[in-house]
């Protein structure tokens, strides 16, 4: 039987937790439940479309999660994840929806060149989190030596959430592509960007010249 929107919303009301609220505020996401109680219950719901297209247009946080997990990427077309991407208010909600549906779309190409250029700072970070992956997995038909250039001129001065896609890419091209890495450890070097950032112990830092030796080191 199909769960409502207000069955799955309650839920998730169910599952709130203060402390947790605390925390998951801290990093800019208005919700407080746990995670793995949240993917719980998106296992009891399984695959609804409908359902998902509602939670995400509730704009409850933990709702537009749950709703990211509910649906295939295969569901959803180029323009309501275009849609999606530009109302997110949460920094996980984005990382998911572009990890989790837009990166596994078949519209995911289709995406990043509409996003690449655009005026809305979250679009273009998820454009260079699907860079990113191309980058890695299929460059043929990306000119790195171009993307080195933008992020040379614009990573500085990004905003948040496109700096940390950007700077992705920038480790990514050092990472995967032994021609091009001692430029891209050269601007990270140069940039200085993320450099000073909290990382734990047997955590890989973000700064990028760190995070492309720490990678190749394992790799080799």
């Amino acid at each position: 039987m199909s769960v409502t929107l207000p069955e799955a919303l309650a839920d998730l009301a169910a599952l709130e937790d203060p402390k947790s609220r605390a925390i998951n505020e801290r990093h800019g996401d208005a919700h407080g439940v746990n995670l793995s109680k949240l993917r719980g219950l998106a296992k009891r719901i399984g695959t609804d479309p409908v359902l998902a297209r509602e939670l995400w247009d509730s704009d409850d946080v933990a709702g537009q999660l749950l709703g990211i997990l509910v649906v295939k990427p295969r569901d959803l077309d180029a323009d309501e994840l275009d849609r999606m991407i530009r109302s997110t208010r949460s920094s996980k909600a984005h990382d998911w929806l572009v990890a989790y549906l837009v990166q596994k779309s078949p519209h995911a190409e289709e995406l990043r060149l509409r996003w690449i250029d655009d005026a809305d700072p979250d679009a273009r970070a998820a454009a260079w989190s699907l860079t990113s992956d191309r980058v890695a997995k299929s460059p043929d038909g990306l000119d790195l030596d171009a993307l080195l250039d933008r992020i040379e001129r614009e990573l500085a001065d990004a905003p948040k959430r496109e700096q940390w896609a950007m700077n992705g890419t920038l480790a990514y091209i050092g990472i995967h592509h032994p021609a091009l890495r001692p430029r891209a450890v050269a601007i990270g070097e140069r940039l200085q960007v993320l450099a000073d950032y909290p990382t734990p112990p047997n955590c890989t830092s973000p700064f990028a010249p760190l995070w492309i030796a720490e990678m190749v080191r394992r790799q080799g």
